[in-house]
């Protein structure tokens, strides 16, 4: 997407999927340089492979990567969450800094080739990036920060994430992605096909963000997915 890109039109990756276009809307925020596009993989995740490539990258963060993450990003990143009131520590720290933290406790096990390519590039990148499943969400999609108190589950456990101040995908239901966690009601499964990924940038590291979605893109590529971006407009 576009650094400053507030209204995005795209249609569904494959024309063959004979999905309706979808609309993202982006609200103005003074520090929010964002990336999104979609993907439609060959076959249900359950049946693709995560692809060599991906796998080299995850088990180390010194592994050869186009990216590499510093402190100085990682504060950068930190300002962008923090920017609406929300508090990016402790359990709530970006999703790229536990990236790191799981690799160097060897805690990163494999999910399926979408989640694994997303982890591969946030943890080289330092960007967080959200990956949702776009048949268990519905249009329209808009990202906002969270008005305070708003909670949604994220894992299969039932346990809730409280993102009042943090900036969100929001589809028709409300909150379902952002830097931190992503809502367990749209992650991927094992049916998946298709997904919206959005990665996380800011205006401190400028360019950053697609920089970032463009490598992601060319490995999800690699492997047989065919993506699409999201490209942006200002908001009306």
């Amino acid at each position: 997407m576009a650094p400053r890109g507030d209204v995005a039109r795209r249609k569904t990756a494959g024309a063959t999927c004979g999905k309706p276009t979808t609309m993202l809307t982006v609200e103005p925020h003074p520090l929010l340089e964002v990336a999104a596009f979609v993907t439609a993989f060959p076959a249900p995740l359950g049946a693709v492979p995560v692809s060599p490539r991906v796998a080299a990258l995850l088990p180390s963060v010194d592994a050869p990567a186009p990216l590499r993450s510093d402190d100085a990003l990682r504060a950068a990143v930190r300002d962008l969450l923090r920017h609406g009131g929300y508090k990016p520590t402790g359990r709530g720290k970006p999703s790229s800094e536990y990236l790191i933290r799981a690799v160097s406790e060897g805690a990163l096990g494999s999910i399926n080739a979408a989640v694994d390519t997303c982890n591969a590039v946030s943890l080289h990148s330092g960007l967080p990036i959200s990956v949702v499943d776009l048949d268990r969400a519905q249009a329209p999609f808009r990202i906002a920060v969270a008005p305070g108190g708003t909670r949604y589950v994220f894992n299969a456990s039932g346990q809730e994430i409280d993102v009042g101040g943090l900036l969100c995908l929001f589809d028709a239901e409300g909150p379902c992605a952002n830097a931190v966690k992503d809502a367990q009601r749209t992650k991927t499964r094992p049916e998946t096909t298709r997904t919206l990924s959005v990665v996380w940038g800011t205006r401190d590291a400028s360019g950053r963000a697609q920089e970032t979605a463009d490598w992601y893109r060319r490995l999800l590529e690699e492997a047989g997915a065919t993506t699409e971006p999201v490209t942006g407009t200002a908001p009306r």
